[in-house]
């Protein structure tokens, strides 16, 4: 962020140049960041009036809008890390187990999961050699029938 000269109120040009130098070089977002929210309020500094200046109080607000936005998004990306993690260790404890899942048939096929795939976002069981998504899977038997 530009240092601003206590005094004057000036942004430093150098310190300008820099940032926008170092902004220039950046992709296209498709959704609003904690970095374009204060490319925002910078811009909205730099042009205000200087006969009016932006209300302190407006400026909070905005400043503890951004601090929000990037603990909803901290939030947001660790209840998706735990819930991956819970599928994943979901997904594991039915190795060994008998299992039932509707196939494309529409009929229930059952059989006793033996391994487990994490290469996609939601694990894939190995029932009867075919991998079925973790989501498909309608039932749980304690052992294997024989």
């Amino acid at each position: 962020m530009p240092s601003i000269d206590q005094i004057s109120g000036t942004v430093d040009p150098a310190v300008m140049a820099a940032a926008q130098q170092s902004s220039a070089g950046r992709t296209t977002k498709s959704s609003m960041d904690s970095e374009m929210f204060m490319n925002l309020l910078v811009t909205q500094l730099k042009n205000q009036d200087p006969s009016s200046p932006m209300d302190t109080n407006q400026m909070m607000s905005q400043t503890t809008q951004l601090s929000m936005m990037e603990q909803i998004t901290n939030q947001t990306t660790t209840a998706n890390e735990g819930f991956s993690l819970q599928m994943r260790t979901s997904a594991s404890a039915l190795v060994g187990r008998e299992v039932s899942y509707t196939g494309p048939d529409g009929k229930a096929v059952t059989g006793t999961a033996t391994s487990v795939s994490f290469a996609e976002s939601v694990p894939k069981v190995t029932v009867g050699g075919k991998e079925v998504a973790l989501d498909l899977i309608s039932g749980i038997s304690a052992t294997p029938t024989a």
